[in-house]
């Protein structure tokens, strides 16, 4: 079978899924495009900007993307390729976009606050307190996870750190001349993009950046302590919007590759239900992570973007939309992986520097087809996976924060600041990164990661609940993803303590308690919602 065939067969799908189902979910949320967004009543030049569409989806997409959808699918290919597409295709179609779409107008209705702020109002304050506690912890998990990853790349290949250290100026004037003077969003792209091409082009003929894992591990913890505590206008907003330019090439690039190279798949369709890796069910879900679902995006959606949205109508381009073009990506990692055998796979992941260097080696060849040179593909490849870690990263320590702030805002006013919160998430999270010990942690952060998208589905449900709308949309990707990922982390407690990896365990452990209290306090509220609403009926 080849590439193709499965890529354009999600494409599809997709197109159908956003135009059909994205229509369903406006219909049952009830969007309404004369709605004042938070973005205009609240604005205050920091964290409420209103944005236009475009620049909006390019940060929500930059900052979602990651390397999660290029990471897990290559990871969980152990399964083999066929029950790894289905889940990315039906996920992000009826789980992730779903989850991402609600995150996203649950939050624009309710002050741009974030998930943890309307499980409090719907499902209660305790419940509110231990989402916060859980949804902090998990965001350290990616601090840390991203850091290393960033950290190790930029080690790697000088060519991408330099490029990328040259993007941060770029975005940074970018943000100058849209917001300060006033220069128009085309005239911005264009030479955005052109000095984009400008700093691929010195990265890959003069690097200048030297350093070592653990001397960028510091540089990187520097850089998102800045990035969480300056305005979000002069460099989040205009870096991210830029960062996504990378990946729509990529995506094009892949694609286009991919038709005219015409890669056949040769790894199996399927292995065996149960892998080094574990059983097919429940860990190749949490593994896939962002490839289909990721309680991330929840955060993203509700802490950054939603302060941003400009218009109601723009909830299914951006939420439901990013999502779908994320699943586009993870198919093409996919791929990266299919294309090659057991063992050539095996080789590629000791050589080519884990899951990121075989994306890149595999785009190397999808690109091959336009004429791009091997060592440019492959570090352009690296680059788009390098922007989008920096991307989620910097997103990752602002959530954490928010959630800090959050946390602290009633019982210690005096911390609940945003240089406290970051100081806090940062310390934690670089700490953890300074282990060096990305593919120990990458389970916790995918189990974690998804009972974040279940406890956020959870506060949608809630919410439709509340508004007497039909809430079974929500309800059931939720209980999918709470049963998945609570079985994933009973897995790993005993797999970290049997591995004698006391930290992990533990943190699996404390990741378990404080998701299992939001779940009932989740379910006890449903039942008043249920039992409000028969009592009603009967009346």
């Amino acid at each position: 079978m080849g590439l193709l065939t499965l890529l354009i067969t999600a494409v599809v799908f997709f197109i159908i899924a956003y135009i059909v189902y994205g229509s369903f979910l406006d219909k049952t949320v009830g969007i309404d495009p004369k709605a004042k967004t938070p973005a205009h009543t609240m604005g205050d030049g920091v964290d409420y900007v209103p944005a236009k569409a475009p620049v909006l989806l390019g940060h929500h997409f930059a900052s979602i993307a990651g390397a999660g959808p290029i990471t897990g699918p290559i990871a969980a290919i152990v399964f083999g390729w066929l029950p790894c597409f289905l889940w990315i295709v039906l996920g992000s179609i009826f789980v992730g976009g779903v989850h991402d779409y609600f995150g996203l107008i649950t939050s624009a209705r309710h002050k741009g606050h974030t998930v943890g702020e309307i499980i409090g109002q719907y499902v209660g304050k305790k419940a509110q307190m231990w989402f916060l506690l859980f949804a902090w912890l998990a965001l350290v998990l990616v601090v840390a996870v991203f850091t290393i990853l960033t950290a190790s790349a930029f080690a790697a290949k000088p060519e991408v750190a330099t490029a990328g250290f040259l993007m941060l100026l770029i975005a940074m004037g970018m943000g100058f001349a849209m917001y300060r003077a006033n220069m128009s969003l085309s005239v911005v792209t264009l030479i955005g993009v052109i000095l984009l091409m400008v700093a691929i082009w010195i990265g890959l003929n003069s690097p200048f950046l030297f350093f070592n894992q653990v001397t960028w591990t510091w540089i990187l913890i520097i850089y998102i302590f800045l990035a969480s505590v300056l305005p979000v206008w002069m460099l989040l907003q205009p870096r991210d919007y830029l960062s996504s330019f990378l990946l729509y090439v990529a995506l094009a690039g892949g694609f286009i590759g991919i038709f005219i190279v015409r890669p056949t798949l040769v790894y199996p369709a399927f292995t065996s239900f149960r892998t080094g890796s574990g059983f097919l069910f429940p860990m190749m879900f949490v593994i896939i992570a962002c490839g289909a679902v990721s309680g991330f995006h929840s955060m993203v959606a509700s802490g950054t973007t939603s302060k941003q949205l400009d218009n109601e109508k723009d909830t299914r381009m951006i939420g439901y939309g990013a999502m779908l073009l994320e699943g586009v990506l993870a198919v093409i990692a996919l791929g990266t992986a299919a294309i090659l055998t057991r063992e050539a796979m095996t080789t590629g992941l000791a050589e080519w520097g884990g899951a990121v260097g075989v994306f890149a080696h595999g785009l190397s060849n999808f690109l091959a087809g336009l004429g791009v040179p091997e060592q440019t593909g492959i570090v352009f490849g690296s680059l788009t996976i390098s922007a989008f870690l920096i991307t989620s990263l910097d997103t990752a320590t602002r959530l954490g924060r928010y959630c800090f702030e959050e946390l602290t805002a009633e019982k210690i006013p005096a911390i609940s600041n945003r240089y406290i919160g970051t100081i806090v998430t940062v310390a934690a999270g670089g700490a953890l990164a300074l282990t060096g010990q990305w593919t120990a942690i990458w389970p916790l952060f995918g189990s974690s990661n998804q009972l974040l998208a279940g406890l956020a589905l959870m506060g949608a449900t809630a919410y439709l609940a509340h508004l007497g709308k039909n809430y079974k949309v929500t309800y059931y990707p939720m209980a999918f993803m709470m049963i998945v990922t609570i079985l994933a982390l009973i897995n790993l407690v005993f797999t970290n303590f049997g591995k004698g990896n006391m930290l992990l365990g533990s943190v699996s452990v404390l990741l378990l308690i404080l998701g299992s209290f939001v779940v009932i306090g989740g379910f006890q509220a449903l039942n008043k919602f249920k039992e409000k609403a028969a009592s009603s009926g009967t009346k």
